[in-house]
């Protein structure tokens, strides 16, 4: 493990219920990233998606997938401080080739695989996958700037 949620959260400006990254386990500053969600039933978002029928939004994979991007591309900033990370948030341009392979539901260990495509400045081109068991159930192109709060 290189960062848990507490870190995680020194790094992102998300908060519950909306810090879809549990933990970082493997990075490669301006080249990839892994980390995980576990997908629980206690997830505000099954009270309605679907009551009887309990699936993992595909928005949500995005955004979770988006968000470990996030902490690749800070992480990937040279001689940047804590306070500089803290005074900037990461915006999406864009999300391309968007495909859902198979549902995701509670129980499920999420782990997303994201590879740089482009970095150009503050702005990033990532490829995202998320995996169930091996099995990737979401894939992404995704574009994102780092800007100023």
């Amino acid at each position: 493990m290189l960062y848990n949620v507490v870190e995680i959260q020194e790094i992102l400006p998300h908060r519950y219920p909306f810090l879809l990254v549990d933990r970082i386990t493997d990075l490669k500053p301006s080249e990839y990233i892994e980390g995980y969600k576990n997908v629980s039933i206690s997830e505000p978002v099954f009270q309605g998606h679907f009551p009887d029928h309990p699936i993992y939004p595909g928005v949500m994979i995005i955004e979770g997938m988006a968000q470990a991007g996030g902490v690749l591309a800070f992480k990937s900033m040279d001689g940047v401080t804590q306070e500089e990370i803290q005074s900037k948030v990461v915006y999406f341009m864009s999300i391309d080739k968007a495909k859902f392979r198979a549902p995701v539901t509670p129980g499920d260990k999420l782990v997303y695989k994201i590879n740089v495509i482009k970095n150009k400045g503050a702005v990033w081109q990532l490829d995202a996958k998320a995996y169930v068991d091996d099995k990737v159930v979401a894939q992404a192109e995704l574009k994102a700037m780092i800007v100023d709060k």
